[in-house]
């Protein structure tokens, strides 16, 4: 057992180490992730001492198994498809713009108009996206507004990793953790809700507090131009991220997979966009460009983090935590601990150890409060989500000022009484 551990434990080490130093490589032009290749190591690790076999794992990626990693990549990467074409599209650029163009030289007007639009399209299709699109043009509208762009930036992400958790889609770990468990689309919604509202009325809260005094400076120079999208592209977007989200919400009554709807649907999409460009003589230049965004290092990553659970889940690991949480009160307790190991293991590794924790000991209680903490752990440090260590990468590229130090002050001021918060909408 120990030797697994000190394996597990060395592997993710490496990981934040790579993801904080090295985090990709160049091959001419191109940038290629390495932080991945760390729990690949790991697993060979285990390969060689005879932890698994190759047949262990692979009947345990191909099981026919609500937790089955593959059909979870398949749901990730289909919703991100999505949320990628209508981003290529300008769908979001457009909504970025015209909120903030209509928001007027009230800067507590804009904060709020742009708290709200974040929140509302990243409950219908990815934190990540939201996040990546929105953080260049602030910064940029920022410039050109002659304010401070922080406060905006940290509204972006703590409503991006707020309003998350309502829907299953909302974030990777939303989607691991409810499968791991056989909760479906309306199941995960209908617990969620209450949560969700709590935990977002509470960071905006803690937010304008926070910037009240940024947020009464006056405005100076001009917002920029509202930038124009592809209205019939748009429009095709959006119209299969609607209707796959209204078959997700009913898949269960259907006796449909999830992943399987959202995969049909994604290739529906690019069929139809394929068609639409070429009748339009403008070549597959979008098309490409929304699948080349997909974050194809998320698979070695998630394939290998599984590996390593299933290995301490079969020395015993993942049942000694579930019985050294069990008991305490799974909500508050189950909340806290995934609040706090999503900053030091990660996020995504701390959902799929937890998917097997929760199957241990605990009830659904227990789950929830894990989905909790993998999408508010995320704004407590950098570390606590890929999200937020490609947030902060962005940063230092568009010249914004923002340590490691200063982040976790400002993300403990919000993330705390916000955890708590859900933590009790979730109780109730």
């Amino acid at each position: 057992m120990t030797a697994v551990l000190l394996v597990s434990l060395l592997a993710v080490a490496a990981m934040l180490v790579l993801v904080f130093c090295k985090p990709a490589v160049h091959v001419g032009h191109t940038a290629i992730s390495i932080f991945w290749a760390a729990p690949v190591l790991g697993v060979v690790a285990l390969l060689v001492m005879g932890t698994l076999s190759f047949g262990e794992i692979g009947a345990g990626l191909t099981a026919e198994t609500a937790v089955n990693p593959l059909k979870i990549l398949v749901l990730f990467f289909s919703m991100t498809l999505l949320s990628t074409f209508l981003d290529e599209a300008g769908f979001f650029r457009f909504l970025a713009g015209f909120v903030m163009r209509r928001a007027g030289s009230r800067q507590t007007v804009l904060f709020i108009s742009l708290y709200l639009a974040v929140s509302v399209l990243t409950v219908f299709t990815s934190n990540d996206i939201v996040v990546l699109t929105f953080t260049p043009f602030i910064c940029y509208f920022a410039k050109n507004a002659e304010i401070d762009p922080l406060p905006y930036l940290v509204a972006e992400f703590v409503a991006a990793n707020t309003w998350s958790m309502a829907l299953i889609i909302g974030n990777p770990t939303n989607i691991y953790l409810a499968a791991s468990h056989g909760v479906d689309f309306a199941a995960y919604t209908v617990e969620m809700l209450l949560p969700t509202v709590f935990a977002g009325v509470t960071s905006f809260a803690m937010l304008l507090l926070l910037f009240r005094k940024k947020l009464k400076a006056p405005m100076g120079g001009r917002a920029p131009d509202v930038l124009p999208m592809d209205i019939p592209t748009v429009a095709v977007g959006l119209a299969a991220l609607l209707g796959c989200v209204v078959m997700l919400v009913v898949s269960s009554y259907v006796n449909l997979p999830m992943w399987l709807i959202a995969a049909a649907f994604c290739v529906l999409l690019y069929l139809i966009a394929t068609v639409l460009e070429l009748c339009r003589r403008r070549g597959l230049r979008l098309i490409l460009r929304s699948v080349l965004r997909a974050p194809l290092d998320v698979i070695p990553f998630v394939l290998s983090m599984f590996v390593l659970v299933m290995a301490l889940e079969k020395v015993g690991v993942t049942a000694g935590l579930a019985s050294l949480l069990a008991g305490r009160g799974e909500i508050f307790t189950f909340g806290a601990a995934s609040f706090l190991l999503a900053n030091v293991l990660n996020n995504i590794p701390m959902s799929v150890l937890f998917a097997s924790v929760t199957a241990n000991a605990g009830g659904m209680g227990a789950l929830y409060a894990a989905v909790i903490g993998s999408n508010i752990g995320a704004f407590l440090t950098p570390m606590g989500a890929l999200a937020g260590i490609m947030w902060m990468a962005m940063l230092r590229e568009q010249g914004v000022a923002l340590s490691f130090g200063r982040f976790t002050a400002i993300g403990a001021a919000i993330s705390v009484p916000t955890m708590a918060a859900a933590l009790v909408g979730l109780l109730l």
